[in-house]
């Protein structure tokens, strides 16, 4: 974001649907996308009618145009829409609102995405569907799980981080859902025996590494910066929002055969440019939201986005210093992916939210910098940081 300025743009309002376990919502995925935007135009004070521009990802089923019907928007000036199929374009449906709002091509937009996975295909069923599934569905490689897990173990061996990381993740996750109403998983706790006792997935991989299957809807609305201070809610300010990946991050096939790059998270070059483009460094972000398809993914994120070394993740990745309660980095301090629910990351964007204006049901005491990631070892990904006021400077 070359032209952007910490605090351009800011988010007004945030909204979610119920949420829902795999096939447990009884409205249609379309309604509860239009529960997520009617929330978040309600917590902005604002007329849906006002909205003028829209935003998904990842393949999102809910058509901007009908969206822009239902809604009834009296002009739509701008559409952004990531394709894909994972959760990586959350980021960069935020930096298109965040760009477009700042260079004035629209006033106010709608980034939103819903999942409803009880309503169609699942998301990680073994269907080969790519001209390089071939390569590996032959040879037993037939999931997402599998062709990531291949990636977090290689990370493993070469760094010799821990694998008991990845259960730091899973707990921390699990702990802040305790406290969230709206979680799938608030009043199922999780133990570190039925942690360790849990089945393999893929390893390195049980059964509470792997993200939930949900139905749900999550939105967030974005003005320019000093429009947003008129709103009904304290702005929360976006210091900077990127999206992209590195050299042949999206070459799964070849990146078999490049070691060097099979073994990432692919955020290494996302950090740099987001914490230089927001002014903060690692150290001054009080919380982190991290996309969890798998929490080994969660890991290699840690690392990369400069938390702590591979030398110190071992020691650095515990669930005492992941939750909110006093933790060095509070992780998914909604639940998650793994544990509020699985809305392609969207979810984790109000979380962040929230934490900045003090609402959170897990708040970070004094949270004015909160990191949002999404989908670790997907191509394209992306990186937004958001803050406070305080944290303009």
């Amino acid at each position: 974001m070359e032209a952007y300025r910490p605090g351009d743009a800011a988010v007004v309002g945030v909204g979610e649907s119920e949420y829902y376990k795999h096939g447990g919502s009884p409205r249609s995925e379309f309604r509860l996308c239009l529960d997520a935007a009617l929330a978040a135009a309600r917590d902005a004070g604002i007329d849906p009618h006002d909205i003028d521009g829209l935003a998904t990802y990842a393949n999102d089923r809910t058509p901007p145009a009908r969206l822009a019907a239902v809604l009834g928007l009296r002009e739509w000036k701008w559409c952004g829409v990531e394709g894909g199929g994972g959760g990586g374009g959350g980021g960069g449906a935020v930096q298109q609102a965040a760009l477009a709002v700042a260079s004035g091509v629209a006033k106010c937009v709608l980034v939103y995405h819903a999942v409803a996975q009880g309503q169609g295909r699942r998301r990680g069923t073994a269907i080969p569907r790519r001209p390089g599934d071939s390569f590996w569905v032959p040879y037993g490689l037939r999931t997402a799980s599998h062709l990531y897990a291949l990636r977090v173990q290689r990370f493993f061996h070469e760094t010799g981080i821990s694998p008991t990381t990845q259960r730091a993740v899973a707990m921390a996750s699990y702990h802040h859902a305790q406290k969230n109403p709206r979680a799938v998983m608030n009043g199922r706790p999780l133990t570190v025996e039925q942690y360790e006792e849990s089945r393999w997935i893929a390893e390195p991989f049980r059964l509470y590494d792997c993200c939930l299957e949900s139905d749900g809807a999550a939105a967030v609305i974005v003005m320019r910066g000093e429009a947003a201070e008129e709103g009904q809610q304290p702005p929360v300010y976006i210091l900077s929002a990127v999206h992209g990946s590195g050299y042949r991050s999206g070459g799964i096939i070849e990146g078999v055969l490049d070691a060097q790059r099979f073994a990432t998270a692919d955020f290494a070059s996302l950090a740099d440019r987001a914490f230089s483009g927001a002014g903060v460094t690692p150290a001054d972000v009080d919380a982190a939201q991290i996309y969890e398809n798998f929490t080994g993914g969660v890991v290699m994120s840690i690392v990369e986005l400069g938390f702590c070394t591979p030398d110190e993740a071992s020691d650095f990745i515990v669930e005492s210093n992941l939750i909110a309660q006093g933790g060095r980095l509070p992780l998914n301090t909604s639940g998650g992916n793994l544990a509020e629910a699985y809305v392609h990351g969207m979810e984790m964007h109000p979380e962040a939210v929230r934490q900045l204006r003090g609402t959170s049901h897990n708040q970070v005491d004094g949270a004015k910098v909160v990191l949002t990631a999404s989908a670790p070892m997907v191509a394209p990904t992306g990186v937004v940081l958001y803050g406070s006021k305080e944290a303009l400077g």
